[in-house]
């Protein structure tokens, strides 16, 4: 990398270095607890995997630069400065032992919020060049064809005509003052078309109105996953403009557990302001429609059926009895992963991971923590919503010779509806 990269990158990290990251490293304990939430350290043995070690190239900065005791040895000639080759060295560390699941800023005594600081950490990494060549393709695309996997309007429109005729039912499209714009993320487009035909079966028989947008459809933040705030408020801002032109209530997040906090949680301050709708998650309706009473079902399911609960979804952002709500609907024998909800173990394929290549060694690896779990409770299928945990779910138990089926709780939900 040329030399002003690296002093890009050395400047994102210097401007990333906040209140609370500071004092985060100042109260950090040493104790290794991170560690033991993490699912790469516990499935390698290998404590470079360790949380807070990941952090070293941001920790450095902030004691060279930001600590009185750091500047003296820095005078010294006691301390070693951040350099190119050190941030090359933590590339694979911040990006594919990562998945900003945020189990390690639970645990931590504390209360040290280590996933916050992988996130910032990232901008340095992306400023100075330093990230998979998979997440700077993916933020390409984002940006020039407003999907990571460089899906159009086109390809959605194809899926649009298969669900109209086989359902019978339209597919609201551009359609202004209504009470939800629907995202969809590029992977449920290309691997789970069922999820469109749910959620058009749900809403018309729920008597919703809402739509799509050929404006913006996705929901993917590639930004966040790659860690630039300038790209993840790019998307952003994309997805506030089609709300806005449309004048709807709400947004709803589909099944994608990073895509929901990016826009729910990150957005506003990415863009600088408040929205004038609600954000909420495909689930979060669900379950108000079926609150309400507005959603009627018929039969249940019989076989022996357990749940993944998305990390940015449960634990991030405390949605956890809203899916167990719907799962009480369709399902006669549900039993949950013994660590579920907040503390559920990370699938080992979010925070971009899935999209950075090099990283399939160590996601296999991490996966081995999910397949003790499941193993444990021997399920006939596993139920999910996130499109992404649903795939590594899907490659994962494959893997391991596993003949266990997962399937979207939306989907499932649609399967029980009762005919009008």
């Amino acid at each position: 990398m040329s030399e002003l990269s690296f002093e890009r990158g050395l400047q994102a990290l210097r401007a990333e270095i906040d209140a609370p990251v500071a004092a985060f490293f100042s109260s950090c304990v040493h104790c290794g607890l991170c560690a033991q939430a993490c699912p790469f350290y516990l499935e390698t043995g290998d404590p470079k995997y360790t949380p807070i070690l990941k952090l070293e190239p941001l920790r450095r900065v902030w004691e060279r630069e930001f600590t009185l005791w750091g500047r003296i040895k820095a005078a010294l000639g006691l301390s070693r400065k951040v350099s190119d080759a050190m941030l090359a060295e933590w590339e694979e560390l911040l990006y594919d032992s990562c998945t900003m699941c945020g189990r390690c800023s639970l645990v931590c005594p504390v209360g040290n919020d280590l996933q916050y600081m992988i996130r910032k950490a990232r901008e340095g990494m992306v400023a100075s060049g330093h990230s998979p060549e998979g997440l700077i393709g993916a933020a390409v695309r984002a940006v020039q064809t407003g999907s990571p996997m460089g899906l159009q309007w086109r390809t959605l429109a194809v899926q649009i005509e298969h669900v109209e005729s086989s359902t019978g039912l339209t597919v609201p499209v551009d359609i202004p003052d209504v009470d939800y714009l629907v995202l969809l993320s590029s992977m449920e487009i290309i691997n789970f078309p069922e999820y469109l035909e749910a959620i058009t079966r749900i809403f018309d028989h729920a008597g919703v109105s809402w739509t799509l947008s050929t404006d913006c459809f996705e929901a993917t933040n590639a930004g966040v996953q790659i860690g630039s705030k300038d790209i993840a408020a790019t998307l952003v801002q994309r997805i506030v403009d089609a709300a806005e032109g449309l004048r709807v209530k709400n947004v709803i997040s589909p099944e994608c557990g990073h895509a929901y906090t990016a826009v729910r949680w990150e957005g506003p301050d990415l863009i600088g302001r408040r929205y004038p709708f609600g954000v909420y998650h495909i689930i979060e309706v669900l379950d108000e429609l079926r609150a309400a009473g507005r959603i009627r079902t018929e039969g249940k399911e019989t076989d022996r059926l357990s749940m993944h609960d998305p990390c940015n979804l449960a634990r991030k952002s405390g949605v956890i009895r809203q899916q167990r709500n719907l799962m009480d609907l369709v399902a006669e024998n549900f039993v949950d992963l013994k660590e579920h909800g907040r503390y559920q173990w990370c699938c080992g394929a979010g925070g971009g991971v899935s999209s950075n290549e090099r990283a399939e060694p160590l996601k296999r690896a991490a996966f081995k923590r999910k397949k003790a779990q499941i193993e444990a409770v021997e399920p006939e299928r596993m139920v999910t919503m996130c499109a992404t945990c649903r795939t590594q779910l899907e490659e994962g138990l494959e893997e391991f010779n596993m003949d266990i089926p997962v399937v979207g709780l939306t989907e499932m939900l649609a399967e029980h509806l009762v005919e009008k």
